[in-house]
């Protein structure tokens, strides 16, 4: 326990290095635009092929879930708010989300590692672009083990994170899809490569939008990954 809580701890610290409102990731960048309606769409395309025709009768946790801009994408998508429920490890951004979110979402301070989920209680336990900020194999297993004994069966874990190491930044790492299949060594996992290189795609949209997508063709030029890890 003592071990997490040092982690949790340099996790903080790393964040609290990065540029607030970095422009790099706002929406009016249609670079960052571009990938998140890309990553939208596989979502959604990934819930239809499940056969979810029902969004608004699934449970979701989100693990990290910042200042809960993919919960506001999951209402937009048909969840709802009092299926949602996302835990943020930084206190500014929870209370970011709670002024965002409406009150039915279920929002919670604090390490997820540490938190007491309801076991097998949801659809979805989403992650997107955690794992890559923990830099400790075993907090990285202990938080894949706590996200999974959330899973309900039928359910799973969705996630989304780079791949490769970002060697301007030595505060993340990439989570090769190896390592994903041993975090979740009992899921059966599907996943698709996605996002344009972020250094790439800003290049590509300064010149022409539609850029982003001619280049996103080739598939070694996305750097994220997309996986469903399905608990039967």
């Amino acid at each position: 326990m003592h071990h997490d809580a040092a982690e949790a701890q340099s996790v903080r610290e790393r964040y609290a290095r990065r540029a607030p409102q970095d422009p790099r990731y706002s929406l009016l960048n249609p670079a960052a635009l571009l990938a998140q309606q890309e990553r939208q769409r596989a979502v959604l395309a990934l819930f239809a092929r499940l056969g979810w025709n029902d969004l608004a009768q699934r449970a979701l946790l989100e693990v990290g879930c910042g200042s809960g801009t993919n919960l506001l994408e999951f209402l937009v998508a048909g969840f709802m708010p009092q299926h949602l429920r996302g835990i943020e490890l930084l206190p500014e951004r929870h209370a970011q989300a709670l002024t965002r979110l409406p009150d039915a979402v279920a929002l919670t301070l604090g390490d997820a590692t540490a938190a007491a989920l309801p076991p097998a209680s949801f659809d979805v336990v989403y992650q997107a672009t955690v794992f890559s900020s923990l830099l400790d194999d075993a907090f990285q297993q202990r938080l894949a083990e706590a996200m999974w004994q959330a899973v309900k069966p039928g359910g799973g874990v969705l996630w989304y994170d780079f791949t490769v190491d970002n060697p301007r930044n030595p505060d993340v790492r990439g989570v090769p899809l190896a390592r994903v299949c041993a975090l979740f060594p009992h899921g059966r996992l599907q996943s698709r490569r996605l996002t344009l290189a972020p250094p790439l795609a800003r290049a590509a949209v300064r010149m022409h939008p539609s850029l982003y997508t001619l280049f996103n063709l080739v598939p070694a030029l996305r750097t994220h990954v997309l996986c469903w890890i399905a608990k039967d």
